[in-house]
């Protein structure tokens, strides 16, 4: 098992799937009482219209939900964009990210306890249409984004950014 000390503050992104059924996420990891598990329960505890957390649960009736373990406070990037959105996020979502860390938790790379907790802020489509589509992409999207926030990132893929840092792009940057 990866260095549970070695968890906390920990952060990273991932993508998963296409559009426009594909997932962004944000993951941040943190360790019971430290201050990135603080600034973590604050968000929770701080819920505002169309950002609303959610305390990753899975079951097959609302009666029957069972915290995920480490727990996982999910967090929409912005607001969704009708119910449909809100119900991928709360349904399709949910699942594929409590799949992506409970296959860490198999893995070995994260611990199935309290004293730590995930932290994963999404972003969806708001054109998004297919669940099954949705929940692989966060799947896809979680286990890429915890994989990097706990491994870190290849030192000759890092040393190649830096190197070609005068020439990155983005999609949403449309200068030169």
């Amino acid at each position: 098992m990866t260095n549970v000390r070695d968890l906390d503050g920990r952060a990273a992104q991932g993508w998963g799937g296409s559009a426009p059924n594909g997932v962004h996420v944000n993951v941040f990891t943190a360790r019971r009482a430290s201050p990135s598990a603080a600034a973590m329960t604050s968000a929770f505890a701080s819920p505002s219209e169309g950002f609303v957390p959610i305390l990753v649960c899975t079951g097959p009736t609302q009666q029957a939900y069972q915290t995920l373990q480490p727990p996982t406070i999910l967090l929409p990037k912005s607001a969704p964009q009708g119910e449909f959105a809100q119900t991928l996020i709360s349904g399709a979502v949910q699942i594929g990210t409590a799949r992506a860390v409970l296959d860490c938790v198999e893995a070995g790379h994260l611990p199935a306890d309290q004293e730590h907790l995930i932290f994963v802020s999404v972003w969806i489509d708001p054109e998004a249409q297919d669940e099954a589509a949705v929940r692989d992409a966060a799947h896809v999207a979680v286990t890429g984004a915890l994989t990097e926030a706990i491994k870190g990132r290849d030192a000759q893929e890092v040393a190649q950014l830096v190197a070609s840092r005068s020439s990155i792009t983005h999609p949403f940057y449309g200068g030169r």
